[in-house]
């Protein structure tokens, strides 16, 4: 018996269809004061543009504390953003507080991340931080394990214009840090 080749891709991805969000990018409303958007464009490991790729923040709060659903601030804490046909992203949110760690230090303000995209059995995870942060970034747990300061550098947003941009690289030459989970 002779049994048919395995196909080498799978149909998909649907995550426009099985991965919707009702807020999509928006971890606060439009008008929230201090909201601020961080985006960026999703590309593979030749430079290419990612367009369907799904982007996922959740984040703490201004005051350091993870909270869930739509409380009375509406602040969310989750964010969901499909790339456009250029691999764009972005998420509407506000800056987290820092928040402390087992032996008593702090982490930096930062945004974890997942990334979903074709090719990718498990989600991709890292950590967006903030520009102005530089003494609570050079003081993170995270950021203080990586020992290249030009590899560190990548899991920092940089300002352009009234954003935070944040490209993310699936492979190749700057490769953002993906977290061992």
């Amino acid at each position: 018996m002779t049994l048919p080749e395995t196909p080498s891709q799978t149909i998909g991805p649907f995550f426009a269809v099985g991965l919707p969000w009702p807020d999509g990018p928006d971890v606060v409303a439009d008008g929230t004061p201090g909201a601020l958007w961080i985006g960026g464009q999703v590309t593979d490991g030749a430079g290419e543009p990612v367009p369907d790729a799904l982007v996922e923040t959740w984040q703490a709060d201004p005051a350091g504390r993870f909270v869930g659903g739509s409380g009375a601030s509406g602040f969310r804490g989750f964010g969901r953003c499909a790339t456009d046909a250029e691999g764009r992203w972005a998420v509407r949110t506000l800056k987290p507080g820092p928040l402390p760690v087992p032996d008593g230090g702090l982490e930096a303000p930062h945004l974890n991340v997942s990334v979903f995209a074709r090719g990718l059995l498990n989600r991709l995870v890292t950590r967006i931080y903030f520009p102005d942060e530089p003494d609570a970034n050079a003081a993170d747990p995270l950021l203080a394990s990586i020992p290249d300061p030009r590899v560190r550098v990548r899991l920092v947003a940089t300002p352009d214009g009234d954003r935070l941009r944040f490209d993310i690289r699936l492979q190749g030459d700057r490769e953002t840090p993906f977290l061992a989970l």
